[in-house]
């Protein structure tokens, strides 16, 4: 009875994603639209994307919800632009509720994609290297991959989502750590994505890289001392 299920929800979520391709490939609109938005995230130029969220009035949330879970999907594409969008159209509290709502939604599609179509649908989303190593991680701290890589900037947050939904993890204790470790990025983003304009775009840049530094070290040495401490054992 379970495997019949799961080859109903393969079904199903193979028709969808057969439907949205083929949208794609035979409407012009739809293909143009689709090519606009991967060019725009691929110019990392936050106020393109703004401007592309304000430009539909009354629907510019929806918009900004469906673009986050479309970038989630078609992983790695840049997340913050959008975060920073939504701060700087919406204000910094709701921008930030809006941001953290639909990359969880983002997070849960690519959960479920990696669970019911497997790691070759995932690695063809994402990449095998990058899936690799996050099963690193997996190997390492089981269950706590998640929120350890949430609270990490430069981890994939669209990788993780993928790679955890290829390990037994249930999708309950997934969706828990991701809320809580993607929140304080989400706020940090929400509240700068205000003030990103001359200078201050260049200080939260760097400020940004000091902080993924900062956080690359603690993580590598927290490795090293692990490795010690097995060696010694």
């Amino acid at each position: 009875m379970k495997k019949r299920r799961n080859w109903i929800k393969r079904i199903l979520l193979l028709a969808v994603i057969a439907a949205i391709i083929g949208a794609w490939a035979l409407i012009p609109s739809v293909k143009q639209g689709v090519n606009e938005v991967l060019f725009m995230f691929a110019s990392g130029d936050f106020t393109a994307v703004r401007e592309f969220v304000a430009s539909y009035g009354g629907y510019a949330a929806l918009i900004s919800f469906l673009l986050m879970v479309f970038q989630s999907v078609a992983a790695p594409l840049p997340a913050f632009l959008l975060t920073f969008a939504n701060a700087s159209l919406f204000g910094w509290w709701r921008g930030a509720i809006l941001s953290w709502t639909s990359a969880m939604a983002g997070a849960a599609v690519c959960f479920v994609i990696a669970r019911v179509l497997g790691r070759d649908a995932a690695e063809r989303l994402t990449s095998r290297t990058g899936l690799r190593q996050i099963d690193t991680f997996f190997e390492k701290y089981g269950k706590n991959t998640v929120l350890i890589c949430r609270l990490l900037p430069f981890m994939s947050f669209d990788i993780v989502s993928y790679a955890a939904g290829l390990t037994s993890m249930s999708f309950g204790a997934f969706f828990i750590a991701t809320g809580i470790g993607q929140l304080p990025a989400t706020l940090v983003y929400s509240y700068v994505g205000g003030m990103l304009t001359g200078g201050a775009k260049l200080f939260v840049t760097g400020l940004f890289i000091l902080f993924a530094l900062s956080a690359l070290i603690v993580l590598a040495r927290n490795i090293y001392m692990d490795r010690q401490k097995r060696e010694q054992a």
